[in-house]
Order: C-alpha cells, then sequence, then structure tokens
C-alpha cells in the first residue's frame, strides 16, 4: 500500500496537464477571435467603485493577448486581482494534504476507523452504515478525497473479512467519500471556495445542503444493501468474485498500534475544533473573509501538535509534514493552470464579451432552463479538469459576471451537484481509476454494475435543482 495520502501519479498528472495546456492554447487563440469588450464601471456617491453587469462596452482594438503574457499566464495569474485567494488556496492545499499525511503516518486514521469498526462488529449492516456516514461525512465537511485512497485497502479487507466482497469496500469507501463531496456541507474545496468566490456565506441557507445530503446518504445505503444482499445468495456474482479468493487466503490481522487511546483522542479533539472554527469563522462577518486563513492556521499547528502528542519525536512529524506538502505540489501546478485560463480571457478583455453573450443567450428564458443549463455546463467541464478548486475558481469567475436571476446560494449548490457526483463516475477521475485498480475492477464493469445508481443519482439531481428554483432557494 502506498504510504502517500495524497498521491497523484504521473500518468494522471501529466494527461490533465496536457488538456489543460491545450485549453490555455486555445484561450490564448479566442482572445484573437472573440471581439474584446469590457463593462461598465461605476463610481458611487461614497467613492465605492461598482461594476454595472447590465451595460456592456465593446472595444475597437482587435488584437488579442501579447503571446508571450498567455504562455506564462499560469505564473502571471499570481500577479494578478487573484493573487491573494491563489495564495491561499494553494497554502491550504499543502497544509492540509500535510496534515493528512502526519495523521497516515502516525495511524490516526486507522485507529479511528477500527476503533468504530470493533464497537460494531457483530451488527454487519449497521456497521457497513456507519463507515459509510464516516466517509460522506470525510467527503462533505472536510474535502477528503484522494486522501481516502489510503484507507480502500483496509476498508476492502473489512468487507471481506465480514463476508461480503472488496467492491462493497469501494462503495463504501471511495463511492461514499464522493457522494460526500457533492453532498457538501463544509467541503473547503468546493462551498468554501465557490461561496468565497461569489461573496456569499458558505452556510447561507445550508438548510437545503443537509437535505441533499441525506437522501444521497439514503441512496447509497440502498444501493449497497441491495448488492450485498444479492452476493450472499450468490457470491460469485461479485464483480470482484475472482480477485477477492487470493485475498481471503491471505486474510491477516492489522498489526498492533501502540497507544490507541491517545491517538484517538488527540484527533478526535481535533476534529472538534475544526467544526467549532468552521462554524465561528463562517457565522461571524469579520472573520467570514479569513475562513481559509483561520483553516490554515488551525491545520498547520495541528499537523505538528496532534503529530507530537502522538509521537514524541518532532522529526518523524516534520518528515510527513513535508511528504505531505510535496506530495500536493502537483495539484497546486493544475490549479494554476486552471486559474490562468480566467486570466488570459480577462487580460485578451473577451471575459465580459463571453459573460454578456451568455446573459443575452439566457435572457427571458425560463430560470428553470437556466439553472440545467448551468449544471450541463458544469458537467462538461467536469469531465476535463477534475480538480475541485480549480474548477470553482474558474467557473465562479465566469458566473460573477453573468447576470442570472438566482441566488448565489443556488449557483453554489448547482456548482455542487455538477462537480462531485462525477468524480465516481467518468474515467478522467484519477482516483476512480486508481480505486478501482486496488480492488482489480476494471472501469466498464464498473460503470455496468452502477449504472442505475448514477443514472437514478442524475435524475434526483435534476429534481433537486427544479424543486430549489420552485421555492426560490
Amino acid at each position: 500500500m502506498n504510504n502517500k495520502v495524497v498521491n497523484i501519479s504521473k500518468k494522471s498528472f501529466i494527461n490533465v496537464l496536457i488538456i489543460l495546456g491545450i485549453l490555455v492554447i486555445l484561450s490564448i487563440a479566442i482572445t484573437y477571435i472573440i471581439p474584446k469588450g469590457v463593462f461598465e464601471v461605476v463610481t458611487n456617491a461614497d467613492g465605492s467603485i461598482t461594476t454595472n453587469y447590465e451595460n456592456y462596452i465593446p472595444l475597437e482594438d482587435a488584437n488579442g493577448i501579447n503571446i508571450l503574457k498567455g504562455i506564462f499566464a499560469p505564473l502571471l495569474v499570481l500577479t494578478s486581482k487573484d493573487d491573494l485567494s491563489l495564495i491561499m488556496l494553494s497554502l491550504f492545499l499543502l497544509v492540509i494534504s500535510a496534515f493528512f499525511q502526519i495523521m497516515n503516518d502516525v495511524k490516526g486514521i486507522k485507529v479511528i476507523v477500527n476503533s468504530l469498526i470493533n464497537k460494531f462488529k457483530n451488527s454487519k449492516k449497521l456497521l457497513i452504515a456507519l463507515i459509510t456516514l464516516i466517509f460522506m461525512i470525510f467527503g462533505s465537511c472536510l474535502g477528503l478525497f484522494e486522501e481516502v485512497l489510503t484507507l480502500l485497502p483496509l476498508i476492502a479487507m473489512v468487507t471481506i473479512s465480514l463476508g461480503y466482497d472488496s467492491f462493497t469496500g469501494f462503495l463504501i469507501c471511495i463511492v461514499a467519500t464522493g457522494f460526500g463531496f457533492a453532498s457538501a456541507l463544509t467541503n473547503p474545496f468546493t462551498v468554501i471556495t465557490a461561496s468565497n468566490i461569489l461573496g456569499v456565506s458558505p452556510i447561507s441557507k445550508i438548510w437545503l445542503r443537509i437535505v441533499v445530503f441525506i437522501i444521497m446518504y439514503g441512496l447509497l445505503i440502498a444501493y449497497t444493501f441491495l448488492h450485498i444482499r444479492k452476493i450472499s445468495k450468490k457470491p460469485e456474482s461479485s464483480p470482484t468474485y475472482e480477485n477477492d479468493k487470493e485475498k481471503r487466503v491471505g486474510l491477516e490481522e492489522e498489526e498492533e498500534v501502540l497507544n490507541k487511546s491517545t491517538i484517538f483522542k488527540t484527533y478526535i479533539i481535533f476534529f472538534v475544533l475544526f467544526i467549532v472554527a468552521i462554524i465561528i469563522s463562517t457565522s461571524l462577518e469579520a472573520l467570514r473573509d479569513y475562513t481559509v486563513v483561520v483553516l490554515i492556521a488551525l491545520f498547520l499547528l495541528g499537523s505538528f501538535i496532534s503529530g507530537y502528542i502522538v509521537t514524541r519525536d518532532i522529526k518523524k512529524v516534520f518528515k510527513s509534514f513535508i511528504s505531505g506538502v510535496v506530495a500536493a505540489l502537483p495539484a497546486i501546478v493544475l490549479v494554476l493552470f486552471a486559474s490562468s485560463i480566467k486570466y488570459i480571457l480577462e487580460e485578451g478583455q473577451i471575459l465580459a464579451t463571453i459573460a454578456n453573450s451568455i446573459s443575452t443567450l439566457i435572457k427571458g428564458k425560463s430560470i428553470y432552463s437556466v439553472a440545467l443549463l448551468i449544471y450541463a455546463i458544469i458537467l462538461v467541464l467536469e469531465f476535463f479538469i477534475s480538480s475541485s478548486t480549480a474548477k470553482a475558481i474558474f467557473v465562479m469567475g465566469i458566473l460573477t459576471c453573468v447576470s442570472v436571476d438566482m441566488s448565489k446560494e443556488l449557483l453554489v449548490l448547482i456548482y455542487l451537484f455538477g462537480d462531485g457526483y462525477t468524480n465516481v463516475l467518468f474515467p478522467t477521475s484519477p482516483v476512480l481509476l486508481i480505486g478501482l485498480s486496488m480492488i482489480g475492477m476494471n472501469y466498464l464493469s464498473y460503470l455496468k454494475k452502477t449504472k442505475w445508481l448514477f443514472l437514478i443519482n442524475v435524475g434526483i439531481v435534476i429534481l433537486l435543482i427544479l424543486f430549489a428554483v420552485l421555492i426560490g432557494y
């Protein structure tokens, strides 16, 4: 099992980088094709400056962005008006990766999961439901996804030992985290990022997202129990039946972990503090703009303090911290490349033209149609750009310039729907492909096995979007 909590393979990184590189080149090219334009800038009576998105002003200059400026956009974006938010988001990605690397190396993740599993060893289905809930919370509240890959082998062995299969482990670990990631409550990479870009509180109108979480939890549990029922009657119907034979033969006890009580209490206290910090920083207007800064400080301090309490070895903690930071660096590169697309469009002065065209296209159309159109656009982007943070920066940056007759909370909700569930559906998701390889299942078999789960999921999402529009969410 790979010791890296965040582990973006070289192949996946290169593939995504090539796609983003192509998008950068296309962005440069279209600045020479699409007419330039800007929105009217208005100076208010109090001296403040606002943008009037209703008044689009075309520009006569037909030249696109300087070629060198476009090529170096991934670096120059750090000098743009989004520089501070990009730096903060990048630091957060590095720190949270380091935190979970330390937690993984000191057996913190294993201890917490195993301690909960041991309490319900005689209640199999209750245990399955609880593990599913835990991983959905990981994705929904903490924004974990890649990180849980390190736990998949452990969870798969647990489900095999319970008499099920490793595909069940995949469902309650990877798919559950993906469903939680999309049914997000306080996900730092989607909810907080998108909310900050749009200028709305991450907990504003959170009640509907709670309802979504409950519905999707129910859907996944129902599907998992149906699968368990089927393989209990006919074990060979399991898509991982042959691969699991070898695992059952070689099933061994997990190595003993020292100081379990200290490890468990230390990290439980940290996550309680995390929840408190989220609630306070997002509830108080004075702290709302500094939510990411608060979380960076919390995870940075928590990394070393909790790691030292557990190991009493600061060198080991520091080594794990550096390992986590290095592992997250490729993600930072992808974020900068994706962010540079918006930068190119702005510097080429065509972003306003694109936004105005979208506004013109949706003007006069039903708000229901507009909501579904935005959902479809995000789905298309998700196929090519799997990085949630990068996509949030790009998509929300566009939407801030588009005049749409819907609340910012609804835009965030639609973004979550379009971004998250596809992480465990599209073949462009590295985590999905790596996870499937871990349980010995190919993508086409997975797609065939889960087709009804995702068809029902899409149907529910569409109904939820229409319901949100209906009630004026």
